[in-house]
C-alpha cells in the first residue's frame, strides 16, 4: 500500500556488522560482537535482523524483556539472547524453557531467581546508577558474584557506559572501566565466557576490554552521538517513505494547520503527504525539518497532524499527487531528524508505528 512504509535493507545490516566486527579485530583478536535487538531492532524489525544477522555469524543477541526473546526464539534464532532489563521471578521456568540467558540487576533479584536452572550475566553499576551491583565495592561485589555463581547457570558480567559518546566526558567513562575491571579481576577465577562493557559509542572511542561489544544503533547505520564520526562505509539500513496525496495554491497570508501556525509570505504551493504522529512522525518536527520530492528538500509547513502534514513545494516544479516522497533516507537520516527536535535518532527510528508497513529488500 502505497501510503507509508519502511524499506529496510538487510544486506545494508549485515554490511555495517561486517565493517565493525573487522574495525574490532584490528584492536582485539577473537573479539565477538553481541548484536542489540531489542525495541524490535529499534525499529527495523527483530526477527527479520536478527535472522540476516545469525545467517552472517552473529552467535549473540541482546534484547529487553521476556516477549522479545521469545518472539526471536519462535523465529529460529538459536544463539545466546540475553535479557538485558527485568523479567518477572515467575516467569523463571521459561529462561530455562528456552534457553534465555537473564540480566541479574542486583542482590535481591539474584535471590528470587537463584537455584532454578537459569543462565546469567551479572550487571555492575559503574556509575549510571541504573541496575546493577555497585561497583564502588569490588570485593563485596566479587563475594556476592562468587555467591550466585553456585546458584546460577552464571556465565558472564558486564555494566554500561553511559556517556561514552561524549569526548569531553573521557575521565568518567575511563572511571566506569576502571570500576569494571577492578570487579571482573575479583571474579576472575571463575573464568567466565562473557565479560562487556562496550556499547556502540564505547566500541568507536575505547580500547576493547573483555569478550563482547554489545552493538545497537550503529548497525543500523546511525549514530550514538550527532558528532560522532562513523567508519568508511557505515550507512543507515532504514528509509520512510510516503507519497503525495494533494497539491494546492495557498495565497498570501493565508494560514495552514491546526493553531495557524504557518502563514504564507507569498502565493505558495502546498503538499500534503499521508503520514502524521499517528506513524510515529513527530508533532515536534512542525514547522521545522524537511521532506525529500523529486530529489529536493521540501520544508514543513504548519503542525504535524495525526494522519497528515504539509510542505511547501513552491521551489520544486511539477510535483503531483502520487510522487514519491522521502521522510528519511539519503540526504535526511534519521539522526538529522533529530537533530532538528534535540533528540537522539534512537527516538525517531522507534517511534515508527506499527501501522507503517515494514518492506524488506536486499
Amino acid at each position: 500500500m502505497r501510503r507509508c512504509w519502511t524499506e529496510i535493507n538487510l544486506n545494508t545490516v549485515v554490511s555495517n556488522y561486517k565493517i565493525y566486527k573487522k574495525e574490532i579485530k584490528k584492536l582485539s583478536d577473537g573479539y565477538e560482537i553481541m548484536a542489540v535487538v531489542k525495541a524490535d531492532a529499534y525499529g527495523h524489525g527483530d526477527a527479520q535482523t536478527a535472522s540476516a544477522l545469525q545467517a552472517a555469524g552473529c552467535r549473540n543477541f541482546a534484547v529487553s524483556n521476556l516477549n522479545e526473546a521469545l518472539n526471536l526464539r519462535n523465529a529460529g534464532i538459536s544463539g545466546q539472547l540475553l535479557i538485558l532489563g527485568y523479567t518477572p521471578p515467575e516467569e523463571a521456568d521459561r529462561l530455562v524453557n528456552y534457553n534465555i540467558t537473564q540480566a541479574l540487576l542486583d542482590e535481591d533479584y539474584a535471590e528470587a531467581l537463584a537455584d532454578k536452572g537459569i543462565t546469567a550475566h551479572f550487571a555492575l553499576d559503574t556509575g549510571m546508577n541504573r541496575i546493577g551491583l555497585d561497583a564502588d565495592n569490588p570485593a563485596l561485589c566479587g563475594e556476592i558474584i562468587r555467591k550466585y555463581a553456585k546458584r546460577f547457570n552464571l556465565t558472564g558480567l558486564f555494566t554500561h557506559l553511559c556517556v561514552a559518546d561524549t569526548p569531553s566526558e573521557q575521565s568518567f567513562t575511563e572511571g566506569q572501566l576502571a570500576k569494571f575491571r577492578a570487579v571482573c579481576e575479583q571474579a576472575a577465577d571463575l573464568k567466565l565466557p562473557y565479560v562487556h562493557c562496550m556499547n556502540s559509542a564505547g566500541a568507536l572511542r575505547q580500547k576493547p576490554y573483555g569478550s563482547l561489544a554489545r552493538l545497537g544503533i550503529i548497525l543500523y547505520g546511525l549514530k550514538p552521538d550527532y558528532a560522532n564520526i562513523l567508519p568508511e562505509g557505515i550507512r543507515p539500513a532504514l528509509e520512510w517513505k510516503s507519497v503525495v496525496s494533494m497539491v494546492k495554491t495557498v495565497h498570501e497570508r493565508e494560514t495552514i494547520g491546526y493553531g495557524r501556525t504557518f502563514k504564507a509570505e507569498k502565493e505558495t504551493r502546498i503538499a500534503t503527504i499521508p503520514t502524521g504522529y499517528a506513524d510515529g512522525y513527530s508533532r515536534a518536527l512542525s514547522n521545522k525539518g524537511c521532506v525529500i520530492i523529486r530529489g529536493r528538500k521540501a520544508p514543513l509547513a504548519g503542525r504535524v497532524c495525526m494522519d497528515q502534514l504539509t510542505v511547501d513545494v513552491s521551489d520544486i516544479p511539477g510535483v503531483q499527487r502520487g510522487d514519491e516522497v522521502i521522510l528519511l533516507g539519503k540526504g535526511y537520516t534519521a539522526d538529522d531528524m533529530a537533530h532538528e527536535i534535540g533528540t537522539i535518532g534512537y527516538e525517531i527510528v522507534c517511534n515508527i508505528s506499527k501501522r507503517v508497513e515494514r518492506k524488506y529488500v536486499r
